[in-house]
């Protein structure tokens, strides 16, 4: 579909699309498809991004792979018979989404997420692929805010590194985030990596935070640098881990699931019985950032990735590519 040398644009949606080979040596291409773009890294798949969906309110990403190709994300949607279903509407793989903004809930598609535009193209930028989307948040009273989002895709020692910036701003009024555990960046990851087995198929999988805790008892509620979900599938032990930045304005709480779910949450505190109700104010006009790496990474032993190194090289990435 692209040449191997110079660049091909596409259009989809009446959105072009430009593509060419790095300098470095990977390369990060995108490829359109019905309302999605697909990303692959070398020609692999490495994760597809929804832009709209009739169903889900929101868009998000599906089908995350590692470099060798296993998905790390359950099926979306869920397989009857090889996954469980439940939360179908709400958990379809790496999404951002909040229960409470402003007392309207996108989590649970009561409101909804609109795509305005690409404010920056796919495409590749040196040894990176890279957009920038402009979403409108309508609640149930009108447009609550609107948020500017670019998500650059790596190649990392580690595995597949991917840079969530999002900022929020509203000309109009001001807005908040609420206390909920249903808040901020959420992955579900595929059946085989649950803590608790589906219908005893699987080895367990294992939930680990930078302080050394381990699966929903140890982690849920709890502070923590960064958090990893992981286990083997096909003798390879692979997961996701995500990794807030430190310079958010919130350190992350962890509500992790041993069926498989984990959210990094900067706004939940009460919820967690961790202190008072915690309402995270906006003023008319101010911009809120929210930055987070997501790692997808593949071992032949549990023992890797270091994600304490992970976590450094991420922050080297940030401080590489900020403005």
């Amino acid at each position: 579909m692209y040449g191997r040398i110079g660049q091909a644009v596409v259009t989809l949606l009446g959105i072009g699309l430009a593509s060419c080979v790095t300098a470095g040596e990977h390369r990060i291409t995108f490829e359109p498809q019905q309302e999605a773009w697909r990303i692959l890294a070398d020609g692999r798949p490495l994760a597809t991004y929804v832009v709209r969906d009739p169903v889900i309110l929101r868009p998000y990403f599906k089908d995350l792979h590692t470099p060798d190709g296993i998905q790390v994300t359950r099926h979306h949607p869920p397989q009857k018979g090889v996954d469980p279903v439940d939360h179908d509407t709400m958990h379809p793989g790496l999404w951002l989404a909040f229960g409470d903004l402003s007392g309207s809930d996108f989590w649970r598609n009561k409101a909804r997420v609109e795509h305005v535009d690409f404010l920056t193209r796919p495409q590749t930028q040196g040894d990176r692929g890279t957009f920038t989307v402009r979403n409108r948040y309508v609640g149930v009273s009108g447009v609550l805010c609107e948020e500017t989002c670019t998500y650059t895709f790596l190649v990392r020692p580690a595995g597949y590194l991917m840079l969530w910036d999002s900022v929020f701003q509203s000309a109009g009024s001001a807005f908040y985030f609420g206390d909920q555990e249903e808040m901020g960046l959420g992955v579900r990851v595929a059946t085989p990596l649950m803590v608790k087995p589906h219908e005893g198929r699987y080895r367990p999988g294992r939930i680990l935070d930078d302080q050394g805790r381990r699966n929903e008892k140890g982690i849920w509620g709890q502070a923590a640098a960064w958090c990893d979900y992981s286990g083997w599938m096909n003798d390879r032990f692979v997961g996701i881990a995500l990794l807030p930045d430190p310079d958010n304005a919130t350190p992350c709480r962890w509500h992790v699931r041993d069926y498989g779910f984990m959210t990094a949450n900067p706004f939940g505190q009460s919820v967690f019985r961790q202190g008072p109700v915690r309402r995270t104010e906006v003023s008319q006009g101010q911009p809120y950032r929210l930055r987070f790496g997501i790692l997808i990474h593949s071992s032949d032993r549990a023992e890797t990735p270091d994600l304490k190194t992970a976590c450094q090289d991420y922050l080297t990435s940030l401080n590489r590519l900020s403005p």
